[in-house]
């Protein structure tokens, strides 16, 4: 047998990425953290001091014992270990010179364990798929295997790629939406050393390993691996390949010395006459299965994946290499007794598919039906024999059944006996108990005179007591062990999720700048069909197409694959449409750009705003009016706190008014006689909030609760009554609070307590007034817009008179309407004179840019469900409309009220001259007038 060279590894295959573990030559940015010294209070978990950083520049190689295979075959099988650093697996493989490894180890996501109860040198891999049991050779190996296994985990978690270190914005992304900057601190998960580093085991891990001899086994076919059996006969073929391109280009022979012992290795290996026959019967073989080829080709390709350890040995002196081929030919004597058993079962294949053959090709040249009939028959007599065979079969698995049945139940006598002698041996077990205490006593305190018992009979304390101290030992390597385990894995962890946390973060980044580059595509889009108003001309057409392929994008892409980043699906939580149904086609190219801006914004404000907005209301405990929460509740309720605030801002508001069953007693009441407003209120049921879906049904629960609040306040405020608008503002409530009750409360609350006396009065002169005090708000705010609405006739309160009476319901998209009811529950009708001028200030430059008084009514019609942006309305509503007091809104109220009413007592006098005119009038018509009848009289 010749020296195995070093082989070439050729190109990798084209679909493989090559598993071959890296040099440590350059350990990482997780070995430069190594400790210094194992002295200090503080070190790096996985970090030994010195002596690790000087084993950082090998190989983790090596064989150690796994248990494994099923049946009769399960046991302890031989293998060859090693560590990809890659792709942090550790493969293995039955002997270090395999070409192809029979199956690998995830660490990257495994846990270490070692047990003190079990055999020496036994630990476990625990991998989600499975756990690996292994054993080295001594406990001082399997420490040595721990503790690199632990090491190399760490710097393979710690040297992944996609986090930014500690002080770095993530730039890359673009944008100019607020700057999202993703960072994580690195942590060196530095701690105590929880046990010193291990000696590196001299010849049994290494390169130095591959030159010892495979550690021997009770038989040599369990070793090998059946369930691998292709991996294992491609292995073999290469290594026999190898050497007889080794042996044919004369690599080893060198000098007299190794001639001689290619002669001696030949003498001993077999008969030559014999080796021959055998190897031309067994090339004869696979020439007609046509494997040669492809086992060596394969195994060539695979190859070129995976390091051979046994390079090195080249470098060595030409004794040592000696000692390694002599090695090689026991090795390769115990591979060819197994290849052996294997081409015999092949040939017992090849034999019998070769007489089914003959009987196939016999019965296809029979000339005459006879003969094939004769065929037919034998082939039936042997069918009817093989069921004779399966019934004799059949009846003697009965057989051994019922031998089995009176083997069990000869078990459970033995069971039995076996219980009476556990009773015996633990009444035995108690008269040893007290002879031992008898003993531990004369031992203390010997008696003087002897009792004719030898000392040397009792089992020695001292021994005892060195054997429970190397228990104890044992357990504290295994603690210490463990401790850093669980830390390393810990910190594994949380650096894992760090991870997840900045993927996510960017993740919803990238998704909402590509809502915000599909939302300037559709607006393109929406200008040029401005521009190009006649669809027959040459780009009208394409322009079409456009437009409707953007329509027929789904609004929800990829909300499955977008792992829950973004909150928007066709409705919100409270039942409201994300995206508006409108039936224009213009309008719908609109809606497609609002719920991709709508989502854009959730996407940017999820982890910047409302995540750390969330904390603050989770650390509320009872409230208080304060500063604080004002800005809080200014800023957005969060939905699971919602409910509970604003009953309690409610209840603040109410509490003087509030009695006990009052709301029972108006049910009561509306049950008992008719309200003169109920027939208004069932025709207005059906068109409260038609974009909700809680309130499209007829049949729906709200809709019953809604009639029953909107009569008992009726008979609650007779004054009012019922006002058109009061249905949407007892709906909100109602989505909101859920309880009927509640809901009822709030109405009441707004109607009563919020707003003037008279806003929903017939005459609705507090909401006159309101509309002049805000066009003085918007001629001293934003004179530009003012001057240019006065410029084209535009009469604002055709717009905002419904703004002010249903407090933006139907105006606003849900998410900012339930944010400017937060902040009116807790501050008042102030703002929604800020919202209000927020939103003409918001939209000020494109209502600026249109010059027709028609489109500026057209655009003031829905201008307010373009909005999206909640955040940037929000500042300028509390930030830019500031100073803002309320005493300047009150002085100017009581302004405006004195002039309306001037005007109203001038009309009312005038209409009364009218009628008194009218009167006279009629009067004298009727006097020169005649009947017929008075003619004639």
């Amino acid at each position: 047998m010749e020296e195995e060279t070093p082989r070439d590894p050729g190109p990798p295959a084209p679909d493989e990425a090559p598993p071959e573990p890296e040099s440590r030559d350059d350990p990482g940015p997780a070995a430069e953290k190594g400790a210094a010294s194992p002295e200090g209070s503080e070190a790096a978990l996985p970090k030994p001091g010195k002596e690790a950083k000087d084993r950082a520049a090998e190989k983790l190689c090596g064989y150690l014992l796994k248990f494994g295979g099923k049946g009769p075959i399960k046991g302890w099988k031989s293998r060859w270990f090693f560590y990809d650093e890659k792709k942090c697996h550790l493969y293995y493989s039955r002997t270090a010179q395999d070409a192809n490894p029979l199956g690998s180890i995830d660490l990257g996501t495994a846990a270490l364990d070692c047990r003190v109860e079990a055999e020496e040198g036994t630990f476990e891999i625990k991998t989600p798929a499975r756990v690996f049991t292994l054993k080295a050779v001594n406990k001082q190996t399997m420490m040595y295997w721990l503790q690199q296994l632990q090491w190399k985990r760490w710097e393979y978690n710690n040297s992944q790629p996609g986090i930014l270190p500690s002080g770095v914005t993530d730039e890359a992304l673009p944008g100019n939406a607020s700057p999202l900057h993703v960072t994580l601190e690195l942590d060196n998960a530095e701690t105590d050393e929880f046990f010193s580093p291990v000696k590196t085991p001299t010849g049994l891990v290494g390169i130095a390993a591959a030159s010892q001899p495979v550690p021997e086994m009770p038989t040599t076919l369990p070793n090998i691996s059946l369930k691998h059996l292709g991996t294992e006969i491609q292995n073999t073929m290469h290594n026999i390949y190898s050497n007889k391109q080794s042996r044919g280009n004369g690599r080893v022979s060198q000098g007299d010395e190794s001639q001689k012992f290619g002669g001696n290795q030949n003498e001993e290996q077999a008969d030559p006459g014999l080796a021959g026959k055998e190897s031309e019967e067994y090339s004869r073989s696979t020439q007609k299965l046509g494997l040669t080829a492809n086992f060596i080709q394969k195994a060539k390709k695979q190859n070129s994946n995976f390091h051979i350890f046994t390079e090195s040995l080249c470098e060595k002196h030409v004794q040592d290499k000696v000692g390694v081929l002599q090695q090689q030919v026991l090795m390769l004597t115990e591979d060819l007794k197994s290849q052996k058993e294997l081409v015999k079962i092949l040939h017992k294949a090849l034999e019998a598919a070769q007489q089914e053959k003959r009987a196939c090709s016999t019965y296809l040249t029979a000339t005459e039906d006879k003969d094939r009939l004769e065929l037919v028959r034998h082939k039936v007599r042997q069918i009817a024999e093989l069921k004779k065979h399966v019934e004799s079969l059949q009846q003697d698995k009965k057989a051994l059944e019922d031998t089995l049945g009176l083997r069990e139940e000869y078990i459970k006598e033995l069971q039995q006996h076996v219980q009476l002698l556990m009773d015996k041996n633990h009444a035995k077990q108690q008269v040893i108990f007290k002879l031992t205490e008898k003993v531990t006593k004369d031992f203390m305190d010997p008696p003087k005179a002897a009792d004719g018992l030898d000392s040397g009979t009792f089992p020695n304390p001292l021994e005892k007591a060195e054997h429970l101290k190397d228990d104890i030992e044992a357990y504290r390597i295994q603690n210490r062990f463990l401790n850093s385990e669980i830390y390393q894995i810990t910190k594994i962890w949380r650096n894992a999720a760090e991870k997840e946390k900045v993927l996510l973060m960017k993740c919803a980044y990238l998704q909402a700048k590509n809502c915000q580059i599909e939302s300037k595509y559709l607006t393109v889009l929406r200008k040029l069909q401005d521009t190009l108003p006649n669809e027959d001309s040459e780009y009208g057409e394409m322009l079409k197409k456009l437009v409707h392929e953007a329509l027929q994008w789904d609004v929800k892409e990829g909300a499955a694959d977008s792992m829950k980043l973004s909150p928007i699906s066709e409705y919100d939580d409270y039942g409201f449409m994300t995206v508006p149904d409108y039936e224009v086609e213009d309008l719908k190219l609109l809606a497609k750009i609002q719920a991709l801006e709508i989502r854009s914004n959730n996407l940017l404000n999820l982890e910047a705003v409302e995540k750390p907005l969330r904390e603050k209301w989770n650390s509320i405990g009872e409230l208080t009016p304060s500063a604080d929460l004002k800005h809080l509740i200014r800023s957005g309720i969060p939905p699971e706190h919602r409910q509970r605030v604003w009953k309690w801002m409610i209840s603040l508001r109410v509490r003087p008014t509030q009695a006990h069953n009052h709301y029972d007693l108006l049910l009561k009441k509306c049950e008992a006689m008719e309200h003169p407003a109920s027939r208004q209120i069932e025709l207005d049921l059906n068109r409260t909030l038609t974009n909700n879906k809680h309130f499209t049904s007829p049949t729906s629960k709200l809709i019953s609760k809604l009639r029953r609040i909107l009569l008992a306040f009726s008979w609650q405020n007779p004054t009012i009554g019922y006002c058109q608008g009061l249905n949407r503002l007892a709906a909100i409530a109602l989505l909101i609070l859920e309880e009927e009750e509640s809901a009822f409360w709030c109405l009441v609350c707004i109607v009563e307590t919020i707003m003037p006396a008279d806003y929903y009065s017939k005459t609705l002169i507090s909401s006159q007034v309101d509309q002049r005090v805000l066009q003085d708000f918007l001629s001293e705010k934003l004179p530009r817009l003012m001057a240019h609405l006065e410029q084209h006739k535009i009469d604002l309160s055709l717009i905002t008179f419904n703004w002010f009476l249903v407090i933006f319901v139907d105006n606003l998209i849900s998410d900012i309407l339930l944010r400017v009811w937060d902040a009116f529950l807790y501050e008042g009708i102030k703002v929604i004179f800020r919202y209000a001028l927020a939103i003409f200030k918001y939209n000020e430059e494109a209502i600026l840019r249109i010059h027709d008084s028609l489109e500026i009514y057209q655009y003031l019609r829905f201008f307010t469900k373009t909005i999206c942006n909640g955040r940037k309305l929000m500042n300028i509503a509390f930030n830019d409309m500031n100073p803002f007091p309320m005493k300047q809104l009150r002085n100017r109220r009581a302004v405006h009220r004195e002039k309306l009413e001037t005007e109203l007592r001038e009309l009312e006098r005038i209409k009364a001259e009218f009628l008194k005119e009218r009167a006279i009038q009629g009067s004298k018509s009727l006097e020169g007038c005649m009947s017929e009848d008075e003619e004639e009289t």
